[in-house]
């Protein structure tokens, strides 16, 4: 991302801003097409056998054709980024052994009191750090708080859609791992259709209405997605996939846009760098959160006599649910913070 808004032009930056969001987005679908590929000829451990020359090759690919831009001064942040990843790695354990140690339990409330601890100490870091990983202070900017914070829930919502889908193809309607990847394909090219047009309604309507929309959209798929069962024909399950994707076309380069341009050109990878660690933090809380309550569902569903097909889409249903509560919500939040942005920013100019 500070690449990109390095090399382009001024008049050029929305679509490469859009364009980055995009591929991000693709790159999450893509890896739950090859990887369903993957699964269909070779077991489990092709997975990460097939990531070994891509991870190889496209850094050498990248260090040649990227154009290269001025070197800044910053130094690597070791303890801040230490920091963060204590704290996030503590509240993820704490949120999926939830459930099998109790709520209540040493191990899981001290999970959750150290990530407490060790956030509040980046926090502390950030504000005494002469180049700090994340500087606090940035988020007294409502533009850029609400830009992250819609983000994380973006991707919170659409890889609580990645982790169960692949299981609920397989498991409910009896898909091949195959027909599982070809069945989210469509997802893709929904996203990058209305990518497209989402930056320029955004310049018509507003940063806030688009992102409102998109949030919406993204809730409403997973709505929808909670009511299907082994009898829904794949045609509404597309649908219901697109409505997703048109929501994330929607609100991805919108919230991506809102940060870099809430951060000054001197701080713009810190701006991308933030983008990377919420959308980061939102995926794994939404494969944490969706995956524990799918598991203690199914498990209460099989423990009163329900078929296992039939406890596994339950559990699905719920998982979805909540997930779609969690964006709306949140979603509402987003949507108060770009307004606040920018009345900040009328009021400023």
């Amino acid at each position: 991302m500070s690449v990109l808004l390095h090399t382009a032009p001024p008049d050029r930056r929305a679509g490469a801003v859009a364009a980055w969001s995009t591929a991000v987005g693709i790159g999450g679908l893509a890896g739950n097409a090859g990887g369903a590929l993957i699964l269909q000829f070779l077991p489990w451990q092709g997975l990460f056998w097939a990531y070994v020359p891509l991870a190889l090759a496209l850094p050498a690919w990248v260090a040649t054709a990227a154009p290269r831009i001025p070197r800044q001064t910053a130094t690597l942040d070791l303890p801040g980024s230490a920091l963060l990843v204590l704290g996030a790695a503590a509240l993820l354990f704490g949120i999926i052994e939830g459930p099998g140690r109790g709520w209540t339990s040493a191990t899981v409330t001290g999970a959750f009191a150290l990530a407490l601890v060790v956030f509040a100490l980046f926090v502390r870091h950030g504000l005494r750090a002469a180049h700090p990983v994340l500087d606090p202070r940035l988020f007294r900017l409502p533009r850029l708080l609400a830009g992250s914070l819609g983000i994380a829930v973006t991707f919170f919502g659409m890889f609580a859609l990645f982790y169960v889908n692949a299981q609920f193809l397989q498991y409910v309607k009896a898909y091949s791992p195959l027909q599982t990847g070809c069945a989210i394909a469509p997802l893709a090219l929904g996203m990058m259709a209305v990518t497209k047009y989402g930056m320029r309604w955004a310049q018509r309507a507003g940063e806030a209405r688009t992102v409102g929309a998109g949030l919406a959209l993204i809730a409403a798929g997973l709505l929808l997605l909670a009511t299907a069962d082994a009898r829904t024909p794949y045609l509404c399950y597309l649908a219901f996939l697109l409505v997703m994707a048109a929501g994330a076309g929607l609100a991805m380069p919108t919230l991506s846009r809102a940060i870099v341009a809430s951060v000054p050109d001197h701080r713009s990878g810190m701006g991308s760098g933030l983008q990377g660690a919420a959308r980061e933090l939102g995926a794994a809380l939404g494969i944490a959160v969706v995956g524990t309550v799918l598991s203690v569902r199914f498990a209460a569903g099989t423990g009163h006599g329900a078929t296992a097909v039939t406890a596994f889409a339950d559990a699905t249903a719920l998982g979805y649910r909540i997930a779609a509560g969690v964006v709306l919500v949140v979603g509402c939040a987003v949507v108060w913070g770009l307004r606040a942005g920018a009345r900040a920013g009328r009021g400023g100019s």
